[in-house]
Formats: C-alpha cells, structure tokens, sequence
C-alpha cells in the first residue's frame, strides 16, 4: 500500500465517525427536536465515505483495508467523548484498547 492509500484509508475512518456523531447529534432526544443541518452533513459524510471506502476496495486487497477498521472504535470513543460529551469509564477505555490491540493482532498474522 502507498502512503496516499494509507492516508485515504485513515480519512475513510474519520469521515465514518464524524458522520455518525453528526447523525446522533441531528437525532438526539435532549434537542426536543429534530436537527436537519447536523443529520444531513451526517448524510454527506457517510456518502463520501461510502464511496471513498468502495474506491479503496477496487484498487486495493481488503486483507490490507481491513486492518484500518481497528481504528473505527477508537476514534467513536474519542468522538463521543470530545464532541458529545459522553462519559467513559476507564473499563471502556481499557476495552477500546484491547479491541484495537486484538484487530491489530489478527492482522499481523
């Protein structure tokens, strides 16, 4: 893989989560209502990493995509945390952790 492949496979990533905290936001119960601009950016970020992530599987090996999707957990937890304001105990943590280390395991081999 290139570092650009590398790259757009981290971007994919971001996008994904961005998009679904957008989603949670647009839909979330504590507004009393329905926010439009928040669920349809979350729309449009989902759309370019739909089809950002179907380009990637074209040119390249999902054995080698695949791995990048360790990352998803990680980066749902840290967005939760930062830009919802969710409360995580140390024990998600230490579990975002170790799923991470376990994709990261089945990869290698």
């Amino acid at each position: 893989m290139t570092l650009t492949a590398i790259g757009l496979c981290i971007i994919c990533q971001i996008l994904i989560v961005i998009g679904q905290i957008m989603l949670k936001r647009g839909m979330a119960p504590a507004r009393k209502s329905f926010a439009p601009l928040d669920f349809t950016l979350g729309i449009m970020l989902l759309t370019v990493w739909f089809f950002l992530w179907l380009g990637l599987m074209g040119k390249w090996d999902l054995s080698k995509l695949y791995p990048f999707e360790g990352l998803n957990p990680a980066f749902m937890a840290l967005g939760a945390w930062l830009i919802l304001k969710e409360k995580l105990p140390a024990t998600a943590w230490i579990g975002v952790g170790l799923v991470c280390v376990g994709i990261a395991v089945v990869s290698a081999s």
